[in-house]
């Protein structure tokens, strides 16, 4: 399959089971929210280094999970149970990108967050549609998430620890309130061990692009999550 080379002024990406084999579908186009947003309808998201054109993919199969069904094991237990972490959500998002940008990660020797992605992402959480699940130990943010929410669908985009399990606790507390509040599926995009032990499985791209067309139904949670539009009972 060829890889695509977007126009800037229009909002138009080819159809996602147009991707390589390696889940590259085009090249170009804008980073802001509306390019985003329509990326995102569509299964489509943002990947590339700081010395690459923006990079548009679709992979198959895609790494997903059902809210609620993040493993729990017994070592993660007690953080729930005796408290040693507490869960904040939208009150730190910029914090959240920001570790997530320089968090140092195996294989990588730099970030794919550039200032322009997390500008974008920035202008998404400002208009409602993207998300921190933040870890606090002794009032210390030392772990967390950030996504975006559309319909009844979340999209993981990444996640960092300062200390061990802080970003596991945050991933598995989205899992228990996006469940508490009738959410469908987390997208976690691409396969890799370490989700596989928590309980993500691959989809295959056709079966997920079906969820996300009957996903445009339904009605986005816009705002800030704080502020009591959702269920943040996050106990188990």
């Amino acid at each position: 399959m060829p890889v695509f080379k977007l126009n800037p002024e229009r909002i138009i990406f080819p159809p996602p089971e147009m991707s390589e084999s390696s889940g590259l579908l085009a090249i170009g186009g804008k980073l802001d929210y509306k390019w985003l947003l329509e990326g995102y309808s569509i299964g489509v998201f943002p990947w590339f280094n700081s010395e690459d054109p923006i990079l548009w993919w679709s992979p198959d199969p895609r790494s997903v999970a059902k809210p609620g069904e993040i493993y729990i094991s017994k070592s993660m237990k007690p953080y729930f149970k005796k408290s040693i972490f507490t869960l904040k959500v939208d009150t730190s998002f910029e914090e959240v990108i920001e570790n997530c940008q320089k968090i140092k990660r195996e294989s990588q020797d730099g970030t794919w967050i550039t200032k322009e992605i997390k500008q974008a992402y920035i202008d998404l959480f400002r208009r409602g549609y993207a998300h921190s699940f933040e870890t606090f130990k002794n009032g210390k943010l030392v772990g967390g998430l950030y996504g975006v929410s559309l319909g009844k669908m979340f999209f993981g985009e990444s996640m960092f620890s300062s200390i061990s399990n802080a970003s596991k606790f945050a991933f598995i507390s989205l899992s228990i309130i996006l469940k508490n509040n009738n959410f469908n599926l987390i997208d976690c995009q691409i396969p890799n061990p370490h989700l596989k032990s928590m309980g993500c499985y691959n989809m295959k791209k056709s079966d997920f692009l079906n969820l996300l067309y009957k996903n445009r139904i339904e009605k986005t949670i816009l705002g800030n999550w704080s502020s009591g539009l959702l269920n943040l009972d996050y106990s188990i």
